[in-house]
């Protein structure tokens, strides 16, 4: 836990350098550096809160002495107006501040606020919905973070945490029973191996050898149906590809086990909010 708390402050603090550069020149050439200030946070549309603590983790950085009161806890729905969180200290910090904790905040709950969206579209259904690696660099911790937030869940964090056989994977070991085999020979024997296939001949041939996940990559509905019946609970199934809101519902109905997609984290709307001394 100390490692990942030391990960994100640096995340934030370098956040804080780019925007700083060598000073904030308005400020500094304007603002008393003892005047204190009221401000507050507010959400200019309905959605869900992510990153909150964040954004006050940024404040504390330039000055240890602000205060700042979360009102909307992350997971909270809002509406436009609602009160996120108010902070009280030097105006040159909030001021310092204010741009980088909200993008931080912004692109969040925008995370979470698209994630709790699709994971309320196919909450009928047993499939999940789950990210992919496909994050703002640098961002990962934070992005996958606010999926969780919003209802979704995490794929593989990284390269080391999970064993995805992919095209490329498959091409360079010469098929995918060798691609298999390597991998049994040589990874952990904890991690559970996925394999991508794209029809259903590979599909069969990646049971056919121990696969434990299967990722139904770009596959149409009626493959997706025809998977789901020869998986027949021997494997898992994750659709995936180009996944979007308006195709979720018809997937979910597939009866795959996932849902993974690259638009909760790679193309996500800024949700929007504001700062305002009062």
């Amino acid at each position: 836990m100390k490692t990942e708390l030391f990960y994100y402050r640096k995340i934030l603090e370098m956040a804080l350098m780019e925007d700083l550069g060598e000073g904030d020149v308005t400020t500094d050439n304007i603002v008393d550096p003892d005047l204190k200030a009221n401000a507050v946070i507010k959400a200019k549309e309905e959605g869900i809160v992510a990153g909150i603590g964040i954004a006050g983790e940024v404040f504390a950085i330039l000055d240890k002495e602000i205060q700042f009161r979360v009102i909307m806890d992350d997971g909270r729905k809002v509406r436009k107006g609602d009160i996120l969180a108010e902070i009280k200290g030097r105006a040159e910090a909030i001021l310092k501040g204010e741009r980088t904790a909200l993008n931080f905040l912004q692109r969040l709950s925008g995370i979470a606020t698209k994630t709790a969206r699709c994971v309320r579209l196919i909450s009928k259904y047993k499939a999940k919905i789950v990210d992919t690696r496909k994050t703002a660099p640098g961002l990962r911790i934070f992005d996958k973070y606010a999926v969780r937030v919003g209802g979704g869940f995490n794929h593989r964090f990284n390269l080391s945490s999970g064993i995805l056989i992919k095209d490329n994977h498959i091409i360079s070991a010469g098929g995918i029973k060798n691609a298999i085999f390597k991998v049994k020979e040589n990874a952990p024997h904890t991690l559970k191996i996925e394999v991508e296939v794209e029809n259903i001949s590979q599909l069969k041939t990646a049971i056919q050898y121990g696969a434990d996940i299967i990722m139904l990559d770009n596959m149409t509905l009626e493959d997706m149906k025809k998977s789901v019946e020869i998986a027949k609970g021997k494997v898992l199934l994750e659709a995936s590809g180009n996944v979007s809101e308006d195709k979720l519902i018809q997937i979910a109905k597939t009866g795959v086990d996932f849902i993974s997609m690259g638009a909760l984290t790679h193309s996500v709307k800024a949700f929007d909010v504001s700062l305002k001394f009062s």
